[in-house]
């Protein structure tokens, strides 16, 4: 039996809004920003290696950022001024977007774009965590708003951009990013007590040595590796096999129903399984995702229902990682397990899935990418079996 979550603190109403909000804009940005990056590349004409390549930076900048921000919000407190800082500095970086340049500019504009953005989600959650105290019916009535921020933009975008063409995409990447910051400074200026002193500071090394945690961050590292093969590819595949940008579009939106769905109820059924047994099953359909999207992506019904996975492979599996990063890194740890998430997942997951996808790609076509992913996905549910293993090796009641 999974163990009932502790009582989350009291939040006012305001507070839950708020962080709504900012949940609704910052995915209403990634709902345009991460679909259409390869399709507006490729309109400025340029290969699939160099679109990988710079697709790759926002996972480049996972690699560090979110670490840095963590840490330094760890140390301060400050979670929410780090995210008006994080999002005013974006927005003025997006309008580097505008100027004419080659990938080398480009390359830059999104490296400082995304050094910034890529902190966002890390600083949120972990002050999300704080918020809801393990009821993750709750969280999931939160995160609901950024899955359908998510779906407004990826659904009206991919219509615009296939009516208007791809120009337009750094208009959408400053309003977007606008809105972003208008959220954040509605947030309440919750603030956590500053470590002063050396002692204060709690060393995350021991967290890192423990084997539960290692496999965990392993199979997650895989999982999000294969996944790359939808984020970064998924509009590029799909267009090559003939699908129209609105098309593509409302395949994305189909994805983020079901995310949407996911965070609705996934209070009456999160508790039903322990969250490890939560990240084996998520894993395995994740299996499933890839294997069809790549042999059979011809098929708009095959497409669709690996789509309408996405709320397990993702939506369930990101619940899950939130809980069971809350649960090794709590208090002082937040911070910095929020961002070591985000470094092993989308940082070097990121790095790799997209490189080694644009590689594949380039190479040996679309559909190989996706037989990699598949045994990606595998290796990523053979880690979280072993996580259950090593859980069951403890004394009784450490698993939960």
């Amino acid at each position: 039996m999974a163990a009932t979550p502790p009582t989350a603190p009291a939040a006012g109403r305001n507070h839950l809004l708020a962080f709504a909000a900012l949940s609704a804009s910052y995915f209403a940005h990634i709902g345009f920003f991460n679909p259409y990056l390869p399709l507006w590349l490729k309109d400025q004409g340029l290969p699939i290696l160099t679109i990988s390549l710079l697709a790759a930076v926002q996972s480049f900048t996972r690699v560090f950022a979110p670490y840095a921000w963590g840490a330094l919000s760890d140390h301060t407190g400050e979670r929410v001024r780090l995210l008006r800082i994080s999002a005013a500095i974006a927005l003025a970086v997006s309008f580097g977007l505008w100027v004419p340049g080659g990938p080398w500019w480009i390359a830059l504009v999104l490296l400082l774009l995304f050094t910034h953005t890529s902190s966002m989600m890390g600083l949120t959650e972990a002050a999300m965590a704080h918020l809801v105290a393990g009821d993750w019916g709750r969280y999931g009535r939160i995160r609901l708003w950024g899955s359908a921020g998510f779906l407004v933009t990826v659904s009206v975008a991919g219509e615009w951009f296939d009516r208007f063409g791809m120009a337009h995409f750094p208009a959408w990447a400053a309003v977007t990013l606008a809105l972003v910051l208008l959220a954040a400074w509605r947030l309440p200026d919750v603030r956590e007590p500053r470590a002063e002193h050396a002692t204060d500071r709690v060393p995350v090394l021991p967290v890192l040595r423990q084997p539960v945690v290692r496999w965990f961050l392993l199979s997650l590292c895989l999982h999000v590796t294969s996944h790359f093969s939808i984020y970064g590819f998924l509009s590029l595949y799909l267009d090559a096999l003939g699908y129209g940008k609105g098309m593509i579009g409302a395949l994305w939106a189909l994805s983020i129903v079901t995310e949407v769905a996911w965070f609705f109820v996934q209070g009456r059924f999160i508790g039903r399984l322990t969250m490890s047994h939560w990240l084996l099953l998520c894993s395995a359909i994740a299996v499933v995702r890839m294997a069809m999207t790549g042999v059979a992506g011809q098929w708009l019904a095959a497409v669709m229902f690996a789509q309408l996975l996405h709320g397990l492979s993702f939506a369930a599996h990101h619940t899950t990682c939130i809980a069971l990063i809350t649960r090794h890194f709590p208090d002082r740890l937040r911070g910095r397990g929020q961002a070591i998430f985000t470094v092993v997942g989308y940082g070097i997951g990121g790095v790799a899935g997209v490189l080694a996808g644009g590689a594949l790609a380039s190479r040996f076509g679309f559909v190989a990418m996706y037989v990699a992913a598949t045994a990606l996905a595998a290796l990523g549910t053979l880690c979280a079996w072993r996580m259950l293993r090593a859980e069951a090796a403890l004394e009784p009641g450490a698993a939960t």
